[in-house]
């Protein structure tokens, strides 16, 4: 049958809100729109260039000290990750989900450049990231736009 649509989703969706560039995937409305029309080359392409951005935001605030215990806890609070995700990006949605109820970040295999807490780790990455996923956006052509021929 078709090939397995994979989807950065994270059924936070604020497109439907208005905004541009969502604040849960960071994927801009258009890609949203045609991620199923991408083929799977490009899909894992915007991957890579979603998990890039995480992890290059991520590492302004945050360390990982130790993907192993960071995996674990993603698996034991149940927390979707992909294999070939960089551990910074999975420490922004672990983020995203946990932020209330993370009391050490060590536990995680996470420390604070800034000794800040998840709750405000997760604002300050947050505001970043989705101003770097706008400035992505100004870069990005439409998938579905077809090519323009030369004369």
């Amino acid at each position: 049958m078709g090939e397995r649509i994979t989807s950065p989703c994270v059924g936070l969706c604020s497109t439907t809100l208005g905004d541009r560039v969502c604040r849960g995937c960071q994927r801009v409305d258009s890609e949203i729109r045609d991620w199923p029309a991408l083929s799977g080359e490009q899909r894992q392409r915007r991957m890579v260039e979603l998990d890039r951005l995480r992890a290059e935001v991520a590492a302004r605030f945050l360390e990982v000290v130790d993907p192993a215990s960071l995996e674990a806890q993603l698996q034991r609070h149940r927390i979707r990750f992909r294999e070939d995700q960089p551990a910074l990006s999975r420490a922004v949605e672990l983020l995203r989900v946990g932020r209330g109820r993370i009391r050490e970040l060590a536990r995680y295999g996470l420390v604070s450049r800034d000794d800040e807490d998840a709750a405000t780790l997760h604002e300050r990455i947050t505001t970043e990231l989705l101003a770097a996923a706008e400035r992505r956006q100004a870069l990005l052509p439409d998938p579905l736009d077809p090519p323009t021929l030369e004369p």
